[in-house]
C-alpha cells in the first residue's frame, strides 16, 4: 500500500514510473539499487520467479577489508564489483539496470560502473 507520503515524495514518483517500463526475466534480470544515507544496497531479481539470484552491500562482512577506508563513492564502485562477481557465478551476463527513482549521479553511477567493470553488461 502506497502512503500519502510516498505518493507525494518525488523519488517514489519516478519509481513506480520506471518501474512500468523496466521488468527483469530469466534472461535479463534487473539490477536494482538501494541507498541509505549510510550504506548502499544492490540486488538482481528476476521479477518473472520473483527471486533474488545475487546481492551485495556496504554492510557484508565480506566486503569490510574492500571497503575499508574508502568514501561513499569508492564503497559503492566496490559492491558494483562484488555484485558482478557473484552475478557471474550464478551466470548473468546481462541485466537491466533500475535506478530506483535515484538520479544516476554520484554513489549510484559509481556502483553502476563497478558492475559494469565486474562484467555486466547494461
Amino acid at each position: 500500500m502506497i502512503t500519502k507520503k510516498q505518493r507525494t515524495n518525488g523519488r517514489f514518483r519516478r519509481k513506480r514510473r520506471i518501474r512500468k517500463k523496466v521488468e527483469g526475466s530469466a534472461a535479463r534480470p534487473r539490477l536494482t539499487v538501494y541507498r541509505s544515507n549510510k550504506h548502499i544496497y544492490a540486488q538482481i531479481v528476476d521479477d518473472v520467479a520473483g527471486a533474488t539470484l545475487a546481492s551485495a552491500s556496504t554492510k557484508e562482512a565480506e566486503l569490510a577489508s574492500a571497503i575499508g577506508g574508502k568514501d561513499k563513492k569508492g564503497q559503492a564502485h566496490e559492491v558494483g564489483k562484488a555484485l558482478a562477481e557473484r552475478a557471474k557465478e550464478r551466470g548473468v551476463e546481462q541485466v537491466v539496470f533500475d535506478r530506483n527513482g535515484y538520479i544516476y549521479h554520484g554513489r549510484v553511477a559509481a556502483m553502476a560502473a563497478g558492475a559494469r567493470e565486474g562484467g555486466l553488461e547494461f
